[in-house]
């Protein structure tokens, strides 16, 4: 699995999680929708740091829980 694609998925999860939409998550952490939608896509094959930290200010979760998931584990993560 790609690091974004991991992203998608864990982004997926809380906002399933919470009933929230992509689009309400954009407007609780000021990240724009065109952003989330590239990671969602695969336009935005590395999001930036600075975003995935907003979406968790957003989801009201700390960066470390956002990866504490073995969706992020070493043998799971495609980097090319």
């Amino acid at each position: 699995m790609k690091l974004q694609e991991a992203i998608a998925k864990r982004i997926e999860y809380y906002c399933d999680d919470r009933g929230l939409t992509l689009n309400k998550l954009c407007t609780m952490s000021g990240v724009v929708q065109s952003t989330v939608h590239g990671i969602f896509t695969g336009k935005s094959m590395k999001p930036q740091v600075e975003t995935i930290y907003n979406l968790c200010i957003g989801l009201q979760i700390p960066i470390s829980e956002f990866f504490n998931s073995p969706l992020f584990d070493e043998a799971n993560i495609q980097t090319d």
